[in-house]
């Protein structure tokens, strides 16, 4: 039988609901509902909710998983250690996109060919408040061809190289041991892998050796297509069955789970319908154990909400999904516009920051 256990009330303050809520992931998001959630050969068997002032007597009689995930979602998620960067968790930080593909959807590959022009421009989203920059050789579109190590070893390192120089924190977006192994020796710092350690057999071992942190996404897809075999029962539920068996083949392997980050994958092999409800669902994920890290910028959804708008038209959409990760606590959101959404993130936190300070008195 699987268990899940998600929350369903957020607030901005453990004292608007009287002390009656939770802190999740150690972050500035509260919870004050929830629901227990059985489910067997597929199927919901049993549903309760409950508040804060029931959780000890429900947990009591609940599977020892549900106790489990109620410590997973208040612990506090450690901080990322990129070099002599220290990425603090404890509230949600910006991951810049730095895509050095000829095909990228999102930009039309104008950063692939000038390593002068890509550096500027990593630059420009580290000035205006990114905290790592995420660099990716290969496209991950639907229908994008595969690449070979080399030509992606060559597209990303010297560049890597040369931002490693500056202090950067840098993430490395690919399914390849061999390009990570390079891209770690000139100065990266963390492997964001879409495939979640499947492309190469020696990934979950390397990755343990290495002492990189890993971020492991979900995508339907076994080969060269991550967007192929996209079936589901409920697409949240199965995500997040999903996620805790790749967390659980990293642990197994010897990550240490504060190593790990999961991303529900977004527009990967998943319908309008599905992708909506994974970004209502985010705060479930809280009960893996591990940081969250989301990526929905400029994705086809919101085209598809926003008559067919092309790719550098989803500014708004874009800014919309990212506000809803930080309502729900996700610790990286993982972005094309920097400048915007941190400016935002910086109004959220003030918003946050008030809230937390407020408190209504009550007058005799």
């Amino acid at each position: 039988m699987q268990v899940y256990l998600r929350p369903i009330a957020l607030c901005d303050s453990p004292q608007a609901e009287e002390g009656e809520a939770i802190r999740l992931a150690g972050g500035l998001t509260y919870a004050s509902r929830f629901a227990l959630i059985l489910r067997e050969g597929g199927k919901v068997v049993a549903r309760r909710r409950f508040g804060l002032g029931e959780a000890e007597a429900v947990l009591a009689g609940a599977p020892a998983e549900a106790r489990a995930q109620w410590a997973a979602l208040q612990a506090p998620r450690p901080a990322l250690v990129c070099g002599e960067r220290v990425i603090r968790l404890d509230q949600p930080q910006v991951m810049g996109i730095l895509n050095l593909t000829p095909d990228s959807f999102s930009d039309g590959g104008r950063f692939s060919a000038d390593g002068d022009v890509a550096l500027a421009h990593a630059a420009a989203m580290l000035e205006a408040g990114a905290a790592m920059i995420d660099i990716g050789g290969e496209s991950t579109r639907p229908g994008a061809p595969p690449v070979w190590e080399g030509d992606e070893i060559a597209r990303v390192v010297p560049v890597i190289e040369r931002l490693a120089r500056t202090g950067a924190a840098i993430s490395v977006d690919t399914r390849r041991v061999a390009v990570m192994e390079e891209a770690l020796a000139v100065g990266a710092h963390l492997w964001n892998d879409v495939a979640a350690l499947r492309h190469d057999p020696r990934g979950a071992q390397w990755a343990a050796r290495a002492g990189v942190p890993v971020v492991l996404m979900h995508a339907p897809g076994q080969g060269d297509d991550l967007h192929d075999a996209g079936i589901y029962r409920d697409v949240v539920l199965d995500v997040f069955d999903w996620l805790k068996s790749r967390r659980d083949a990293a642990e197994a392997a010897g990550i240490a789970r504060g190593r790990i980050l999961l991303d529900p994958g977004i527009g990967f092999g998943k319908s309008l319908q599905e992708n909506l409800a994974l970004m209502n669902a985010l705060p479930l994920f809280h009960a893996l154990g591990c940081a969250l890290l989301v990526g929905a910028s400029r994705k086809r959804m919101i085209g598809a909400l926003s008559h067919e708008a092309a790719a550098d038209q989803r500014l708004g959409g874009s800014l919309m999904l990212a506000h809803k990760m930080m309502e729900a606590g996700v610790q990286v959101i993982r972005v094309h516009d920097v400048p915007e959404t941190v400016q935002a993130l910086r109004v959220w936190r003030g918003l946050r920051d008030q809230a937390l300070t407020d408190f209504a008195q009550v007058v005799d």
